[in-house]
């Protein structure tokens, strides 16, 4: 059995800041923003366009022509941040497509999900020959959970909006799947989060007047102390687990499809494995989507013709909790 992806899909809100808004804002040097935060524009949704309407809009053309009623999963894998709280988009999404015979749910690793939701339809066709399909949707409106007058969460003032879709289906012909490795440090967990609104801390007059509805860093410093040494080689590790798992070799590998993290972390990885720029797509456009940016570098890579037939591509991402997570694809 093979679980190929047949279909990928991107969808971005026409509304962006620029570098310059960006730095306006946040009282930061514009060189700053575009050299260290990597940014010379980030995508922006309108005030009515919310997770679910992000998703949708992304999985619609991989369907056209597809009969709806198969069988089968549509996955979401994008930010907890939804259009509603306690609630699942990935049954609002199901519907809005007339997938009528497809169950619904979502994964949640923050922003590593993107490879995560990979291996998952992967396992889900492996384990269920009653599927004829997965379709992976993931979505992000990130943008609206950060204070941009709160310094402590800088690291995340590149946080931004779009979607990526997947669709997924065994024995045809598309990119297929191969191995995937992760890896969970959860001595981070407490380290990013937005404080109030759930049990701990729930809304109240004094969540909303202290700002504490938007995402918060309890200590960057700290975090940074910890997180710094040990980062680029749990990447490195996840990707070269899952090229292995796939009966690859490093040297083998050809196109990385990367969250969008600063430029020089991006450089450093790079460097790393044995890449050229040439061999990845900076998302310097778009801003960091959540889960969705490795699918989002798989699409602009072919689109550019940085990624063709045969070459072996890893999507990897790592999110807040933290989690680093990749996975193989001959495309």
């Amino acid at each position: 059995m093979t679980a190929n992806i047949v279909g990928l899909s991107v969808y971005v809100p026409r509304g962006f800041q620029t570098s310059a808004e960006i730095a306006s804002r946040t009282g930061i040097p514009q060189e700053i923003v575009e050299g260290k935060l990597g940014l010379r524009q980030k995508r922006i949704a309108a005030p009515d366009e919310h997770v679910s309407h992000l998703a949708t809009r992304a999985a619609e053309p991989l369907l056209r022509g597809m009969d709806r009623t198969e069988p089968g999963a549509v996955v979401y894998f994008g930010s907890a941040h939804k259009d509603y709280y306690l609630w699942s988009c990935a049954a609002r999404i199901q519907h809005a497509l007339g997938l009528a015979n497809a169950f619904a749910f979502e994964l949640m690793a923050t922003s590593a999900c993107g490879p995560i939701a990979l291996r998952v339809a992967r396992d889900l066709l492996s384990g269920d020959e009653t599927l004829r399909f997965v379709l992976l949707v993931g979505a992000s409106k990130e943008s609206t959970v950060i204070d941009y007058a709160n310094l402590r969460s800088r690291f995340a003032f590149n946080f931004a909006d779009g979607a990526a879709a997947a669709l997924v289906r065994r024995d045809e012909d598309g990119h297929r799947i191969l191995a995937s490795a992760s890896l969970t440090d959860g001595s981070f967990a407490e380290d990013v989060l937005v404080p109030a609104g759930g049990s701990v801390h729930p809304p109240s007059h004094e969540t909303v007047e202290r700002r504490m509805h938007f995402l918060d860093v309890r200590d960057p410093q700290d975090m940074k102390a910890r997180l710094d040494p040990v980062s680029l080689d749990r990447f490195v590790f996840v990707i070269r687990e899952a090229i292995r798992h796939s009966g690859c070799d490093l040297s083998d590998l050809r196109f990385l499809a990367v969250l969008h993290m600063k430029r020089s972390m991006h450089e450093r990885l790079l460097e790393s494995l044995g890449l050229t720029p040439s061999q990845s797509v900076y998302l310097d456009t778009y801003g960091h989507m959540s889960a969705v940016d490795p699918l989002v570098g798989l699409w602009e890579g072919e689109r550019s013709g940085r990624l063709r037939p045969g070459d072996l591509a890893v999507a990897v991402s790592a999110g807040t909790g933290y989690t680093w997570a990749a996975t193989a694809i001959r495309w």
